[in-house]
């Protein structure tokens, strides 16, 4: 462990002192994190202050303790471990992303978030990764090569959207909500991809050849990744449909559906895709089709079971970022000074504004042409929110940060530790500053309007796992005068739904299940009125 916790490291009940120290530090870290849950508990009313934050700053309190304690030694209780994050804490924590998400809100504004979390991020890669390569040479970072400034580019391009969607409430803003939770998802995904194309590509022979070998690359990690997901999917609505699993035990569908979404996601990393792209449309697709195919019980539990490993997975992430933080090492490693990673971390920060502006409100002009008349288009004042509420930077950028710049948590190369503390500081205070602003920025740029809240309220908090992948509120049949660019733009968003619907109500539907599509089993708990939605 990280921790020497000599004076707790007693003696007693046969325990050798590794054991000992083991079990008193998971037990500390287990009681912070029902003291986060606590705090958040009573800070829920306040606005200003949410989960993630709360989690840091309890983190920075408690690393601070153990750093007296330890006079200096260390701060964790925990060796950070980027396997242990992509394997255990990242796949519950995007699965339910996808489970929960409202499909209608989703796919409505899919060109539109497919634009922010993918070419948006893209862009934003470009120009903090040529930005980096001409601010950091006039701060004396360190000998850095080519594949790190990529490197760079891909790790600070990945937004935070546990963090902003704390923030944000999806029944005060619901358009914002869909953007920014779809951009983040989808923006994490194209990240990930980004940084692991990076790795799997010469970078000391660069030229017009390696190049387009990393954009098919990334475009076939993309696909496929997809295509996973959606097949697991379609596998486990299968697979509970035909086998009729409520005859005899509801615990089996449970089980099904948590091990399939799992395996999903180990499978796409066993084949070196992307398992975030794979788990979240993974979630989509059984929350389209699976889970309308399971008993009543089953509904409820799954719901609360992904929403609470999410949860959970969320709360310990943010909690160790604030404990590593003040890890003593890395500090001394970096810089005899804060200086140094202060000033680094200050020009990450200015790329990452001005590679996000770079793509919101040209982006967002293009969204608004293909629009149509009866639908919102985003505004110049959403778009600022838009802007400011991807600046936070999170768990996938330490995550990442931490896979290229560290080996099992520990650097003794200089430059590495810079990196990693402007990385800590970066995400420090983009989630705790601007993540503080962000609600008291939305009231000032949109003022809640009395009787909004309470009609978009009424909407039960089933409506993601309810309704269906592509809503019946997209007005395909209506036409409204437009121009031409727009028309251009439009017909083929309309094209697409109209021959999707079709196509899931014929073909997809009767074979693996859905709303409107389960047939009533004798003997099984399954109520009759489930089988309408």
């Amino acid at each position: 462990m990280a921790l020497d916790l000599g004076a707790l490291a007693l003696k007693y009940t046969g325990l050798a002192v590794s054991d000992h120290d083991s079990i008193v530090a998971i037990n500390i870290f287990i009681a912070l994190l029902c003291g986060c849950i606590v705090f958040g508990h009573l800070l829920e009313g306040n606005r200003w202050v949410n989960e993630s934050t709360t989690a840091l700053v309890l983190g920075l309190i408690t690393g601070g303790v153990i750093l007296i304690c330890t006079k200096g030694v260390n701060s964790r209780i925990l060796i950070f471990s980027e396997d242990i994050f992509f394997i255990y804490l990242l796949p519950p924590i995007i699965f339910n992303a996808g489970f929960q998400v409202k499909k209608k809100q989703f796919f409505r504004n899919f060109a539109t978030i497919i634009l922010f979390g993918a070419a948006g991020t893209l862009i934003s890669f470009v120009i903090i990764t040529f930005g980096a390569m001409g601010l950091f040479s006039k701060l004396d970072v360190g000998p850095l090569e080519l594949g790190d400034y990529l490197a760079i580019g891909a790790i600070f391009s990945a937004t935070d959207s546990v963090c902003t969607l704390q923030v944000l409430n999806q029944d005060e803003a619901p358009l914002l909500y869909s953007l920014v939770f779809g951009e983040g998802v989808v923006n994490d995904a194209t990240s990930v991809v980004l940084f692991n194309a990076i790795q799997n590509i010469d970078i000391n022979h660069f030229d017009v050849f390696v190049l387009l070998q990393f954009i098919g690359k990334f475009l076939y990690l993309f696909f496929t990744s997809t295509v996973l997901g959606v097949a697991a999917g379609l596998l486990s609505a299968y697979i509970i449909k035909k086998l009729c699993f409520a005859r005899h035990s509801t615990d089996r569908e449970v089980a099904i559906m948590i091990l399939m979404a799992y395996l999903s996601y180990m499978l796409s990393m066993l084949l070196d895709l992307s398992g975030i792209l794979t788990v979240f449309f993974c979630g989509i697709v059984m929350s389209h089709y699976t889970w309308h195919n399971v008993t009543e019980s089953s509904r409820v539990t799954t719901k609360h079971t992904f929403a609470t490993l999410s949860f959970i997975a969320e709360i310990f992430l943010f909690l160790y970022v604030g404990m590593d933080a003040l890890d003593i090492d890395k500090w001394k490693l970096a810089s005899s000074s804060p200086k140094k990673p202060i000033a680094l971390s200050a020009v990450i920060l200015g790329l990452v504004m001005v590679g996000r502006a770079a793509f919101v409100f040209p982006l967002s002009f293009l969204s608004n042409l293909s629009k149509k008349e009866s639908h919102p288009k985003i505004s110049f004042n959403q778009q600022v929110i838009i802007w400011w509420a991807g600046l936070m930077r999170g768990a996938v950028s330490i995550a990442l940060a931490y896979n290229k710049f560290t080996t099992s948590g520990h650097t003794a190369v200089r430059v590495n530790a810079v990196m990693i503390t402007s990385t800590i500081i970066v995400v420090l205070f983009s989630t705790m500053v601007f993540g503080l602003l962000t609600k008291p920025l939305i009231n000032l740029l949109i003022p809640p309007r009395p009787g909004t809240a309470a009609d978009i309220s009424s909407q039960s908090f089933l409506d993601p796992l309810t309704a269906s992948l592509l809503g019946s509120d997209f007005d395909v049949g209506q036409l409204t005068p437009q121009t031409n660019l727009q028309y251009l733009l439009t017909m083929p968003t309309r094209s697409v739904h109209r021959v999707w619907r079709k196509f899931d109500d014929k073909f997809m539907r009767p074979m693996f299940g859905g709303r409107g599509f389960v047939p009533f089993v004798p003997g099984s708990p399954t109520e009759q009125s489930g089988a309408g939605y």
